[in-house]
């Protein structure tokens, strides 16, 4: 975790059995943005824990990586405690991206920092999310079109 950039760095990914392991593609390797209120208290997490440099902020230890089993477990008596629904990680995921759409980042933007090698999985996956309906549309072609228009009433060249 870069705090001072407000990253999450992917770099590689890992595997229950072999450890440490490259990430599937290059788009895999990543910088997501971190939200200041995920950075704030990972940033706690971290001065609690005294965990400095390559240290994990996240993980059973400073060197040995989480546990799945007591991250979930973890997560759902958080979740219970809150009255909320649990998640899986993979439903987390799309949360996410969710997020960051609602947010108004780009589809390219989202592509990135969700890790897709090809921007059309992300349209595929969460097209129907991203703002813009037939209306909107609409209008800005008008507004496009009214100013093309405009141009050429004035001798001006359209670019």
């Amino acid at each position: 975790m870069d705090f001072d950039a407000g990253v999450i760095r992917v770099e590689r990914g890992w595997d229950d059995v072999e450890g440490e392991i490259e990430v599937k593609t290059g788009a895999g390797r990543r910088a997501v943005p971190l939200a200041g209120i995920v950075r704030r208290e990972l940033a706690a997490l971290k001065l609690r824990t005294g965990r400095d440099g390559d240290d994990l902020v996240v993980g059973r230890t400073a060197a040995l990586p989480f546990v799945r089993s007591t991250i979930r477990s973890r997560a759902r008596k958080a979740w219970a405690t809150a009255g909320l629904a649990a998640l899986t990680p993979h439903e987390a995921r799309h949360c996410a991206a969710s997020y960051l759409i609602a947010a108004g980042l780009n589809a390219k933007q989202l592509s990135v920092y969700i890790g897709h090698s090809d921007i059309r999985t992300t349209y595929n996956r969460y097209g129907h999310l991203m703002p813009g309906d037939e209306a909107e549309a609409t209008r800005q072609l008008d507004a496009y079109l009214d100013g093309a228009r405009g141009a050429a009433a004035t001798g001006a060249e359209l670019r």
